[in-house]
């Protein structure tokens, strides 16, 4: 994991920090060669530029990262802006580099990129990335590897077309630096200082990448982000009301000031967990595993794909019909490369982020609503398989959120499936105690019984991150007609 990280870090920037081969750095007011009469600026770009002028108004000539090839190359994001920030010692904010991010936006307006909408529609992706870096005395530029960062979650977005809003969370498994800093996670949050923006193409919404520690995650995943978000911005040395990320930062908020421990415990005790679904490596198959222990080795190894109880017309695929109409004719050109630093990065989404908190086609898989003709198969038993991070939040999906009768959903980070676990009394569900399994397109529902989630409870307390020398392991629920397997990480 280390090794394929470190990989991408010196692919990009090369082994003395500085750009090659798929960025390059400029001093430039505008994004393209100073000419004579230099072309106009696209209008989408014009007004996140005029933004950023507005908020470092004696900076006119940020140093920016460029991708050397755009509309067709490997990085998402056209430009990263990189900004010298004072602070505000009132607030306790401290200087830092302020990077910003153009391209998951719709810079051009012309359907190159994004799907042509009009001004009252979010533009593009509907949001821009931003990271606040604390500057060390030391520093006379803007340190390059957040740029890397940015990329790696920009190829996420576009390859799942699944957004990042206030409150979701990234699990990373690495120190965003490289460095054997605590900070190896991040939480997402609406940037206080640029908000929201509007643009010839729609509005942009600037969000914040806030790095963290692991307990820090653990607590926006077991509660939820803005809660975890909000308690960041009241502890003096976690970077204040503006959340500048210090990757120096070698204590937790909880070892800061222990007592924020029992807020987050009184959070998930009285409201559960916000966090509604995780992306996920996952599939499913109509097997009937049997054992006579709660767990063991499945008899199928090929992640369902090639069971006999999918035909062709109902095996999940990694197709691309859902994407968005208006996406580049490539849709893989952002693929993640199992090599790229991202290749374990798990993305977690709040429910606070969905305008309507009933479950839907739309809100759990991504795709539009199906049309009338599209079947509904019920299943009479069912495999599940997760990566084992996926499977590590069983239990959490379990208590934060079926125990409230809370929908919770893994989305494939390789193609359309999406797997919802539900109660009885969870609204949009198309399953019910009589038929528990069904698959509706790429839309899978598990109903698990109310008097189960105990006993499931119990059976997966023995899961560990550390604990791979078993794996794959599978859990049964005989009476269910349930099992669900884990697999290790792949490397």
């Amino acid at each position: 994991m280390q090794e394929s990280r470190d990989q991408y870090l010196s692919a990009t920037y090369g082994a003395n920090g500085l750009v090659n081969g798929l960025v390059n750095t400029t001093m430039a007011s505008q994004p393209h060669p100073n000419h004579a009469n230099p072309p106009p600026l696209s209008p989408g770009l014009q007004a996140l530029y005029e933004t950023c002028l507005r908020a470092y108004p004696t900076q006119p000539n940020p140093l920016q990262v460029n991708a050397l090839l755009k509309l067709g190359g490997p990085d998402p994001l056209d430009y990263i802006s990189m900004y010298a920030n004072c602070g505000d010692p009132s607030i306790n904010v401290p200087p830092h580099w302020h990077y910003i991010s153009f391209g998951l936006s719709d810079l051009h307006g012309d359907g190159r990129v994004h799907e042509i909408t009009g001004s009252q529609t979010p533009s593009g992706f509907g949001f821009e990335l931003t990271f606040r870096l604390k500057r060390e005395p030391e520093e006379t530029t803007a340190p390059l590897w957040p740029a890397a960062v940015m990329q790696a979650l920009a190829k996420y977005v576009f390859q799942s077309e699944n957004l990042l809003c206030g409150g979701d969370h990234v699990s990373w498994h690495c120190s965003l630096d490289n460095s054997e800093s605590r900070i190896q996670h991040m939480l997402m949050t609406e940037d206080p200082q640029l908000g929201q923006t509007l643009t010839p193409f729609g509005s942009v919404t600037f969000i914040q990448i806030v790095g963290v520690c692991l307990e820090e995650l653990q607590a926006a995943q077991q509660w939820n982000g803005p809660g975890v978000i909000d308690l960041m911005k009241s502890v003096s040395g976690a970077g204040g009301q503006w959340l500048v990320t210090d990757m120096r930062r070698g204590e937790t908020i909880f070892e800061l000031e222990p007592e924020l421990q029992e807020a987050v415990d009184d959070g998930i005790a009285t409201q559960g967990s916000n966090l509604s679904g995780v992306s996920a490596r996952c599939d499913w198959s109509e097997d009937s595993v049997s054992s006579d222990d709660k767990h063991s080795e499945p008899e199928n190894e090929d992640n369902g794909n090639d069971s006999d109880s999918h035909n062709s017309d109902e095996k999940i695929t990694n197709g691309e019909h859902n994407k968005r109409n208006g996406m580049l004719s490539s849709p893989h050109k952002y693929s993640q490369s199992r090599n790229s630093c991202s290749s374990s990065m798990s993305v977690s989404h709040d429910q606070q982020n969905q305008c309507n908190s009933r479950m839907s086609f739309a809100s759990e898989t991504g795709a539009p609503e199906p049309g009338e003709l599209i079947q509904t198969k019920y299943l009479k038993c069912l495999n599940l398989r997760f990566n084992l991070e996926a499977g590590l939040l069983l239990p959490l999906a379990l208590r934060g959120r079926l125990k409230h009768d809370r929908h919770f959903t893994f989305k494939s980070i390789i193609g359309d499936l999406a797997i919802t676990l539900v109660t009885p009394s969870v609204s949009g569900s198309f399953v019910s105690l009589s038929e528990r399994y069904a698959i509706r397109g790429p839309w899978l529902q598990v109903l698990i019984p109310n008097d189960y989630i105990d006993r499931m409870l119990i059976d997966l307390d023995e899961l560990s991150l550390n604990d791979t020398t078993d794996l794959p392991k599978t859990f049964h629920w005989k009476d269910i007609k349930l099992s669900i397997t884990l697999v290790p990480e792949e490397t």
